[in-house]
């Protein structure tokens, strides 16, 4: 045997991924890509998913791969916070280990948050925006896919540090000196590190590219006062996301130079600053907040008028409320560590700001309630997740004043109370409108709908699940059990809340399961949606078919008011889809391109090799991403042609053409 083998196995394969759980995922792991590859091989589908789906820049279908993504990483961080839970159930349980505890709070929080919220907001992005303004595409296409193979990269380069080398273990915040080398020495970090640089290289371009396809590629007529709340929240997003992730990177890139290279920005015994990565990373994670609920707060913006057949109460209200979100995130995120030492002065600032930031908020929920009030309202399962999401998040934004109040953060911060409020906004926020998103906008992304008896199903096991759990940890964070926690005695008085606990998280647990059963029966038994506009919508989207073809409007249209397709259809102006063969003319449309599969594919590898610090494969991925930016560089037939023919044929079809 050569000498170097038995180092490379102990290296990716070191004891930390030989446990139970690892080797299950292993075998799991194989057997999906056996299943997969046997089923594509058999289906001779291989060229069709690479000319179909990996070189795709076609919007729609790269929200679709977004939309996938999310799920499956929905499905990871939620069998850890099911583990957690399981070792918590209970005094003195030994499910896994206090390392593997560790491991699986670290990775929860960071798939959550990046991995999961992340790219189910921009598969409705993607799905919703240029459809919804009346555009053609985005505004960069390639650059598009560009964001899409960064993130599938990123996630796939930090998932399989489950499984290849070892987990980090630091807290998905990862703060110095719990990641610095001389104490955290495996490769685990540096997974951290990498894959959150990677894909956010990703998000930043998704919010470059999305700001200004709400910027220059409005529909004529559609001004900036008559676009639908979701595109105004997807606007500020998008800005937040320009300024916000610049720190992070920053934060990440000097940490790695710290690990890799041996600086000392926050090595404190060298000079370093650990409070400076404290500062640079909430300097992204406070207006991070934001950027995951603002898209809810839109959702909720277009479910509440449709299901109340009213317009939204107080539009510009509620415009001005969330640019104030938007600026007011950025002068908050100190109170994320009041408890370390800034002083009375400046906690006492933040603790105001803290306070101001939730004026803006409740304008929004009062005027939900308003658009609601002498409507007409229709329960299906996006209201459900709207209805449930009032009560939710007025518990969760109420906590976050009493917690911005400074002296009772001192007794409360590092307790079960924090954690219970964390999760009540971010669920009963993010998730909670997500959810409503998704079944609302699923019809035209797919053309057909999804179960409602299904989706009531899986609605109440969620939302009595979430408050079954996330209830008791406020009473255990007042009693006085601190966060992070891997057991506890049978003495301190906290397990029958605990057991509660445990049992809310396996209903919310049977929820996503009753979602995913949901998709699959869909498919083949939902209700196929052959109108275009099967909850008698108010924006553009609803006017196209389901799902729209590829080049969404064959006539761009004008608007003259806000709720364009609902004024026409008040009109009786439906007809005003449908067009005359002369007014039809040929198109441009971006062509695919492997570019950006390589390109990510280049970042994973120069990834994976600094993960190890091994510099030669470090070099190849370098090479590999020079490679494909210089291909992009020269690659001048980056456009196709639509013949008009095309276009009237495709039409013809959906029945969309005047004879």
């Amino acid at each position: 045997m050569p000498a170097f083998v038995p180092y490379l196995l102990h290296t990716l394969f070191p004891p930390t991924v030989l446990r139970p759980t690892e080797i299950g995922a292993d075998v799991l792991i194989v057997a999906t890509g056996v299943i997969i590859v046997t089923v594509l091989t058999r289906q001779k589908k291989w060229g069709w998913l690479w000319r179909e789906w990996l070189t795709t820049v076609d919007h729609k279908r790269i929200a679709v791969m977004y939309l996938i993504a999310a799920i499956a990483m929905l499905f990871r961080g939620g069998v850890d916070a099911l583990m957690m839970r399981t070792n918590l159930a209970l005094p003195s349980v030994h499910f896994i280990s206090a390392e593997e505890y560790n491991e699986v709070f670290t990775t929860h929080g960071t798939i959550m948050i990046f991995f999961m919220a992340m790219p189910l907001i921009f598969a409705l992005f993607n799905a919703v925006i240029p459809l919804m303004i009346g555009a053609r595409d985005v505004a960069f296409p390639r650059l598009n896919a560009v964001s899409f193979w960064l993130f599938a990269f990123g996630a796939l380069l930090f998932n399989i540090s489950f499984v290849v080398g070892g987990s980090p273990n630091a807290g998905w915040t990862a703060y110095p000196p719990l990641t610095e080398l001389a104490f955290n020495p495996g490769p685990g970090e540096n997974y951290y590190f990498l894959a959150l640089f990677i894909s956010g290289i990703g998000t930043t371009i998704t919010g470059i590219n999305f700001l200004v396809t709400i910027l220059r590629m409005r529909a004529p007529g559609m001004t900036l006062m008559r676009m639908p709340l979701f595109a105004w929240t997807t606007l500020c997003t998008s800005a937040l996301i320009l300024f916000a992730f610049p720190p992070l990177t920053v934060a990440l890139g000097t940490s790695l130079l710290d690990r890799l290279f041996h600086a000392s920005f926050y090595t404190l015994g060298h000079g370093g600053m650990p409070m400076m990565y404290v500062n640079l990373f909430w300097l992204f994670g406070h207006p991070e907040v934001y950027i995951v609920v603002l898209p809810a707060f839109g959702i909720f913006s277009e479910v509440v008028p449709t299901f109340s057949r009213k317009p939204l109460f107080g539009y510009t209200a509620m415009v001005v409320s969330v640019v104030a979100i938007m600026v007011l995130s950025y002068g908050t995120w100190v109170h994320h560590f009041f408890t370390m030492g800034a002083g009375p002065s400046v906690n006492v600032f933040f603790g105001l700001s803290t306070m101001l930031i939730a004026i803006p908020t409740g304008v929004k929920i009062f005027n939900w309630i308003f658009t609601m009030w002498g409507g007409r309202i229709r329960l299906t399962v996006p209201m459900l997740y709207q209805l449930a999401f009032i009560p939710t998040f007025v518990v969760g934004g109420a906590t976050g004043v009493l917690l911005a109040t400074v002296p009772v953060d001192y007794q409360l911060h590092n307790t079960y109370f924090l954690v219970a409020h964390f999760h009540n906004t971010l669920i009963g926020g993010t998730v909670f409108g997500l959810l409503s998103g998704l079944y609302y906008w699923w019809p035209k992304m797919f053309g057909y709908k999804l179960d409602e008896r299904q989706g009531k199903w899986a609605f109440w096991l969620f939302f009595l699940g979430f408050w079954v759990t996330f209830g008791p940890q406020y009473l255990l964070g007042l009693e006085g059990m601190t966060r992070r926690l891997w057991t506890y005695p049978l003495g301190l008085g906290w397990h029958a809340l605990n057991l509660i606990s445990t049992i809310g998280a396996y209903g919310m647990g049977a929820g996503f399961v009753v979602l995913v059963y949901n998709v699959v029966w869909s498919m083949q038994h939902g209700e196929r949606d052959l109108t275009g506009d099967p909850w008698d919508g108010r924006t553009l989207e609803w006017s196209l078919p389901s799902p729209a073809p590829e080049y969404n409007f064959a006539r761009i249209p004008v608007v003259t008011e806000r709720d364009a397709w609902w004024a026409m259809k008040a009109r009786g102006e439906t007809t005003a889809v449908r067009v005359r063969p002369d007014e039809i003319s040929a198109l441009e449309l971006p062509r695919n391109s492997a570019m950006p599969f390589f390109l990510g594919l280049g970042f994973f590898v120069l990834g994976f090799g600094l993960t190890f610090r091994w510099w030669w494969i470090a070099g190849l991925g370098l090479a590999g991403i020079l490679g494909a930016m210089l291909w992009a560089g020269f690659d001048y037939e980056d456009r196709k042609h639509v013949h008009a023919e095309e276009i009237r044929r495709i039409e013809a079809a959906l029945g969309r053409l005047e004879a």
